[in-house]
């Protein structure tokens, strides 16, 4: 049997890992000592900068937040550019359809215009009769032309022409249908009978002082005397 050294020391055996006289010792340093040596080296660093770097720095900082807010103002403008195209488009969109479906109401409108001339609009039928004018006229259609009106090519349709002294210009004598608009748009012109000034009706006797036909000028002293005050070649006598 081999005796021990007494000059070796005896290893500590670990149940999980084995003997432990080899192993190296664990680092026991405080746990922020780590953060507290990267905090001191920053430290360092910006301690080390010059005012001039700041000032770059800075410059820097702010030339960014320039960019950055004009890039947000630009999209902002967009964004509101978008949603007033998106609203117009939607409001023509609307004005389109109730266009379209007045436009198609008109024959309905001109039936009830001609039951009332012949005083068939009585009863449950007047009832209908002005709640649906009543609608139409709350979407926005309107109605036009009137007996006297100045004739508007831009609103009426001539259907027929006649002469009258009792105008001064072309006048709607009859309203055969009546003209209907949207807004600013004519969704039908009033179709009339116009009756326009008699030829001539302007022309007057020519006022002192203008030439007459023949080209001689018209005096107030030679309309004032008589023939008799004149020789037979045109001379005056005394």
């Amino acid at each position: 049997m081999s005796s021990a050294n007494p000059d070796e020391t005896p290893a500590h055996t670990d149940p999980e890992h084995g003997p432990t006289g080899d192993r190296e010792p664990l680092d026991t340093a405080a746990p922020g000592a780590a953060g507290e040596g990267e905090a001191g080296s920053e430290g360092g660093d910006m301690a080390g900068d010059t005012p001039a770097d700041l000032v770059a720095d800075l410059a820097k900082a702010q030339s960014d937040v320039a960019a950055l807010t004009g890039d947000l103002q630009r999209l902002q403008a967009e964004y509101v550019n978008y949603k007033r195209r998106v609203d117009r488009d939607r409001d023509l969109v609307k004005q389109n359809a109730t266009f379209a479906v007045l436009s198609h109401l008109l024959p309905v409108l001109d039936d009830l215009d001609r039951a009332r001339e012949h005083g068939e609009l009585e009863g449950g039928f007047k009832a209908v009769a002005d709640s649906l004018e009543r609608i139409v006229s709350g979407l926005g259609l309107e109605r036009f032309g009137e007996t006297g009106d100045e004739f508007d090519p831009n609103l009426h349709e001539a259907l027929m022409h006649a002469h009258s002294a009792d105008v001064t210009t072309t006048t709607c004598q009859t309203i055969v249908q009546a003209g209907y608009r949207f807004g600013d748009r004519v969704v039908r012109a009033a179709r009339v009978t116009v009756v326009d000034p008699e030829p001539g009706s302007q022309a007057g006797t020519p006022e002192a002082g203008t030439p007459d036909v023949s080209g001689a000028t018209v005096n107030e002293a030679d309309r004032a005397d008589g023939p008799d005050d004149h020789d037979g070649d045109g001379s005056r006598q005394d």
